[in-house]
């Protein structure tokens, strides 16, 4: 018998992901005592040095395979949807695939964010054979600079070869703000990736502290050319990037810490990369009844966030349970903790 053409394969295994998709959705909806995504690193160190990130180093090691298994483990048992690995630069870890495959042995939705340097025909058959679900990554400028060097220039080859190999989904997100020397940058990328068959979405940088910075006039003009290249799926409905865009706080109730969580290299519980240091609690003794203290709880820095995940994934939940629990302090970035200690 033989093998089905790659575009009846890539359809065929679209279709399947669209359908556990489907199921993660009903599933958020019915219940609201599991997260829906988690962000877990696997390496804190990233092989480059964007001036805006903190969220990288130099010298870290990978976290142990036995250690990250157990903590894919710790998030199936609080029945979490999407486990996304990110970093520092996730796949510099030298058994991501394994840990890939690992998450989709349980019935979990498996993501990664890269700057796609480390990409070949090779790695992305085997991030196929791993399982892996969704794919992103983020593209800054067309030239390199002195702010990033994740530049279009760099990176089309490795977007040639995905659209080539890739059977996952896979996402190109540009960038305005946060330094970027030509804003029109973003929409040379966003065609690009709508001409390769990718989603194309816009994001903007936040600063140290993941806070709002509004966009200059010609950076608003871009982002919303930008916003009509989008495909409207369910993450994509929410009106946050508009408001941060015009300068504008949101009044919304951040569910970080119940339907979003982050886990650092060391296996706490953040509420996100920008606001790391609470709750703090280690992954394997969080529970339900901590999803539901977060699910309740106002964070001070929510009006002016612009870390889009958490707005997605809190999207969900907007219109029910008012939050009545105050931060009792206010989140700290890890270094300060480092620092303190």
């Amino acid at each position: 018998m033989s093998k089905p053409s790659p575009g009846v394969h890539r359809r065929v295994v679209a279709y399947k992901r669209r359908a556990r998709e489907l199921k993660m959705i009903a599933k958020g909806l019915a219940s609201t005592d599991h997260p829906i995504l988690a962000h877990i690193i696997p390496i804190r160190r990233c092989n480059l040095s964007c001036t805006y990130c903190n969220e990288y180093d130099d010298f870290s090691k990978p976290v142990p395979v036995d250690v990250m298994k157990a903590r894919i483990d710790d998030l199936a048992r609080l029945a979490t949807s999407i486990v996304t690995f990110s970093g520092g630069e996730p796949l510099l870890h030298p058994e991501l695939d394994d840990l890939i495959a690992y998450v989709r042995k349980h019935p979990i939705l498996a993501g990664l964010i890269t700057n796609g340097y480390l990409l070949t025909a090779d790695r992305i058959k085997r991030l196929n054979r791993a399982g892996l679900d969704h794919l992103q990554i983020s593209i800054d400028n067309v030239m390199p600079d002195d702010v990033s060097k994740k530049s279009l220039k760099v990176l089309d080859k490795k977007l040639q070869l995905l659209a080539e190999h890739a059977d996952f989904h896979v996402n190109i997100n540009s960038v305005v703000g946060g330094g970027i020397h030509n804003p029109h940058d973003a929409l040379v990328v966003g065609r690009r990736a709508v001409q390769l068959g990718f989603t194309s979405t816009i994001g903007i940088i936040h600063d140290g502290e993941g806070q709002l910075q509004p966009l200059s006039e010609v950076e608003r003009e871009v982002f919303l050319q930008m916003k009509g290249l989008e495909k409207h799926h369910y993450s994509r409905f929410n009106w946050f990037q508009n408001n941060i865009a015009n300068g504008k706080p949101n009044e919304w109730r951040c569910r970080a810490g119940a339907r979003y969580l982050y886990i650092c290299e060391d296996g706490l519980v953040h509420y996100c990369s920008q606001q790391r240091g609470y709750p703090g609690t280690p992954l394997d003794q969080y529970s339900v009844a901590d999803i539901r203290r977060e699910f309740l709880t106002e964070k001070s820095c929510a009006p002016h966030c612009t870390v889009s995940c958490v707005h997605q994934v809190s999207y969900m939940d907007h219109w029910r349970a008012p939050q009545t629990i105050r931060t009792p302090q206010t989140p700290v970035d890890a270094r300060q903790l480092v620092q303190i200690e």
